[in-house]
């Protein structure tokens, strides 16, 4: 809870001038103190996290700028740059970061001489515009540029492709259009590129050179069309590949399997056709998608049943490793460096900004898959969400499930599965989320400590079952029973019918069928409201 007093300028505060690090983070500062004028030998500062507003003043540049190497003014609430530079010159700069604040205009250059490696992070503000030219001020020893989350639109600069030495590049959320350029995928440093949620169309580049260094490609949300390169196969060193919310017209990429580092796939809403399958006699003796960790093809247009040979290749998600795993990572020292995904689990849309190692998830749900759900889906016992609702999927749910002693999340829902609810799901002690509604399932929910934390609306819509949570209770033979109330009802519309029928053959038996089927109009109204519900 720092305050700021300045006094007139000139006022000498001893050894200020000799100052070289000056780290005021979390201060809940309001302004940058006009003292630090005299700090002509300033090497450090970060004044991160307080609530500064205004304009960066034009002296942090001039006075520190053969002497500054690390400025952080993050998050806090600078509004613009004093004169709006274009151009900042800052022969010894490593490190700036301008993040999280309320920046427009156009993005500045940091002029440098340093021969060490440059990270400039730029996102979480309000930038508008940034010039062609843009790559060729910046120094060959830029590794990072992070302009996510602006204002900027046009087409990307291909000035950026002279970069060299350029490793991370994120453009994610902005306006941005045009195609994706080719330079960023031939012969070029990049490892990291991501352009999820702009304005991207077109195909992707189709001739992917041999020398392709890429980790990652996330170009999530765009309107790209066309069909996945076969050249991205050159990419020999992917990771994580996500094209999902686009437009892609393409059969499933089985040629993906022989990345052997590929661990997060992600195809979602998309128009991919066709099957699945399994590996082929080729692939038999491979690593097909061996490390694969997350899958994700959820809203296609998949169908055919699935074999069972395509899931006994996901060794990864075989491994019941222990404790909780490192966070997946280009580079974990700097703020960009982490994978991170938007993925569909439990149910709610979330955003990981940490992707463990140990986090295995399948999402196959919104296709038009058939058949029987492969037991060899209960070899991966390190499996965390497992989601192929909305499919029609038929048989029993495999018993083998209940290996999956990892599983949190489980949704089956709106398939035509049929036969009893496997007593082997009681024994997954972290299953928090179950669905496995609009089936045709039969038979007595299993009851188990995991099981009782479930409602209604995790078996609604199978006619079938019966027992807890469900009012339907069930009989000696494990089938439902009317409960004690409606069979009353029952009764008493019987021996109304009766004793009117008794009293006499005219008035008294019409208006006794006026009330039956008054009283059956009714049950038949609640049962289809119950079913809507």
């Amino acid at each position: 809870m720092l305050s700021v007093i300045d006094v007139e300028d000139g006022y000498p505060i001893p050894y200020l001038h000799k100052i070289r690090q000056l780290i005021l983070v979390s201060c809940n500062l309001t302004k940058i103190p006009v003292a630090l004028k005299y700090a002509s030998e300033l090497f450090v500062l970060d004044l991160s996290n307080n609530r500064i507003d205004g304009a960066i003043p034009s002296w942090m540049w001039m006075n520190w700028k053969d002497t500054i190497s690390f400025m952080n003014l993050s998050n806090n609430m600078f509004a613009s740059l004093e004169n709006s530079p274009s151009i900042i010159h800052v022969n010894n700069l490593d490190i700036l970061d301008l993040s999280s604040n309320r920046l427009h205009g156009s993005v500045p250059i940091p002029l440098t001489t340093t021969r060490w490696s440059i990270m400039l992070d730029y996102s979480k503000n309000s930038f508008s515009s940034i010039i062609p030219d843009f790559g060729r001020y910046l120094s060959n020893n830029t590794y990072y540029l992070n302009l996510s989350r602006n204002k900027l639109c046009g087409h990307i600069p291909e000035s950026l492709c002279t970069q060299q030495s350029l490793e991370i590049l994120d453009l994610s959320y902005n306006n941005f259009r045009g195609r994706v350029p080719s330079c960023l995928t031939q012969g070029s440093s990049l490892i990291m590129l991501k352009l999820r949620d702009n304005h991207f169309h077109g195909v992707l580049p189709k001739h992917i050179g041999e020398g392709c260094m890429l980790q990652t490609i996330d170009l999530n949300n765009n309107r790209i069309e066309g069909k996945i390169p076969r050249s991205l196969s050159n990419c020999r060193s992917l990771e994580v590949l996500d094209i999902g919310r686009n437009q892609i017209h393409d059969s499933f990429p089985y040629w993906l399997g022989k990345m052997s580092n590929l661990r997060i796939l992600i195809l979602r809403s998309n128009q991919f056709y066709g099957s699945i399958g399994g590996p082929t006699e080729s692939d038999a003796i491979s690593t097909h998608f061996s490390s694969l960790q997350i899958i994700d093809v959820a809203s296609n247009n998949f169908s055919g049943s699935l074999n069972s040979k395509w899931f006994d290749k996901l060794e990864t998600m075989m491994a019941n490793a222990s404790g909780e795993g490192d966070a997946l990572a280009f580079d974990n020292s700097i703020p960009g460096g982490y994978y991170q995904e938007s993925l569909t689990f439990k149910g709610i849309d979330l955003t990981f900004t940490r992707i463990l190692s140990t986090f295995k998830m399948i999402d196959f749900s919104n296709n038009m898959f058939d058949g029987h759900i492969p037991e060899s889906i209960g070899k991966l016992v390190a499996l965390h969400g497992l989601n192929m609702s909305h499919n029609a999927f038929s048989g029993g749910i495999p018993s083998k499930l209940g290996d999956l002693a990892q599983l949190e999340s489980l949704d089956l829902c709106r398939n035509k599965l049929s036969g009893a609810i496997p007593q082997e799901l009681t024994i997954l002690t972290y299953l928090a989320m179950l669905n496995l509604s609009y089936n045709d399932l039969t038979g007595m929910i299993p009851q188990g400590p995991q099981f009782s934390l479930f409602t209604n609306n995790s078996f609604k819509g199978n006619e079938g079952l019966c027992g807890k949570p469900l009012s339907k209770e069930c009989n000696s033979s494990g089938t439902g029973t009317l409960n004690s109330s409606a069979s009353s009802k029952d009764r008493v519309g019987t021996i109304v019918l009766f004793v009117f029928v008794g009293s006499g053959f005219g008035v008294g038996f019409t208006v006794a069928v006026v009330l039956s089927v008054v009283w059956q109009a009714k049950r038949w109204n609640c049962s289809y409201l119950l079913f809507l519900h």
